[in-house]
């Protein structure tokens, strides 16, 4: 588990140095997934199918709801967590102190301090996920979205497209 994390930490970081500088979103779509036959979907919506564009410098990102506040996302399905930036769960109201940060992995420069916790939902374009397990990272400029919650999903890549459903 604790090697999991490291690699987490270690590629989130290593990728933090490569994001680009300007803030243009990767576009989101959504479009209704396979037809479900007329009783089920009478009865609950049908699945959607999220489409990520990747951006210029190569990337995927999502805007992500986290315990109902929203974030973005750096999609990154090596991690095996989620990570959250220090600013971004200070914004999203998860409290913690840097006073209990600990090493949590480790990176290019060597031990990455930072919190694990337990999320109480991860949410993309209405596919949730409950009780996500991920860290704050100290220091952290990006949010990585990761396995904790990618691995619940089918997730495709072709060119300069992510499919998640």
């Amino acid at each position: 588990m604790q090697k999991l994390v490291l690699l987490m930490i270690a590629l989130g970081t290593g990728i933090g140095f490569l994001l680009p500088t300007n803030d243009r979103a990767a576009e989101i779509t959504t479009t209704s997934a396979r037809a479900a036959p007329a009783a089920a979907r009478a009865s609950a919506p049908a699945p959607q199918e999220t489409v990520l564009k990747r951006s210029e410098g190569g990337h995927f990102y999502a805007n992500v709801e986290v315990n109902g506040q929203l974030v973005r996302f750096l999609v990154d399905t090596g991690a095996t967590g989620v990570a959250l930036a220090e600013k971004d769960a200070a914004r999203i109201g998860i409290p913690f102190s840097r006073a209990e940060f600990e090493v949590v992995g480790m990176g290019a420069s060597g031990p990455v301090q930072g919190k694990r916790l337990t999320l109480d939902s991860v949410r993309l374009d209405g596919k949730e996920a409950r009780g996500v397990r991920g860290v704050i990272l100290g220091g952290g400029d990006v949010s990585l979205l990761g396995q904790a919650y990618l691995g619940q999903y089918s997730v495709e890549m072709r060119g300069d497209r992510m499919r998640i459903y």
